[in-house]
């Protein structure tokens, strides 16, 4: 028996009668037609699904849609607040080349988002931390780094 949810995504309400069995990433893409957000391993191991909920980075393949009923989620496609310009992070991932392929970079961005709010000025090792619960396999994850330490950096102007 489907369940109706009002959930926020990206500052906009949606209603809708869902599945209780229908998970968020599924949700997310298909009935809200998101497709930034991917779905990778559907296990929650390479984060490409991550997205924010109530501002905390979580892995959409693992949450019922249900789950988000009276929540707020971010995704990818959010991040620039409506404004139709580069987020910091995303200006850094341009400019320094950190992507290939980009199927991982929307789960990257979106976990880099908290990430860098709690942590403004991260050292390398604290980045690869972070980014160990991201799997990307087309880089070597330098250009990654780079990019993430010039959009803390874009931030930190920006914020000023």
């Amino acid at each position: 028996m489907d369940q109706t949810i009002s959930v926020t995504v990206n500052g906009r309400s949606y209603d809708r009668s869902v599945e209780p069995r229908l998970l968020l990433s599924d949700f997310i893409r298909h009935e809200l037609g998101l497709t930034g957000t991917h779905v990778g391993c559907e296990h929650g191991v390479c984060g490409a699904c991550t997205v924010l909920l109530d501002g905390v980075a979580v892995r959409s393949c693992l949450l019922f849609a249900v789950q988000a009923n009276g929540r707020d989620v971010s995704t990818v496609e959010g991040l620039d607040g409506g404004t139709q310009t580069l987020h910091p992070i995303q200006h850094g991932f341009w400019e320094r080349h950190g992507l290939q392929c980009g199927f991982c970079t929307p789960g990257i961005l979106m976990s880099l988002v908290p990430f860098l709010q709690e942590n403004p000025n991260p050292t390398e090792e604290e980045i690869r931390d972070l980014l160990s619960g991201n799997i990307c396999r087309c880089t070597g994850y330098q250009k990654i780094v780079e990019a993430v330490q010039l959009g803390a950096r874009l931030i930190q102007e920006k914020s000023s």
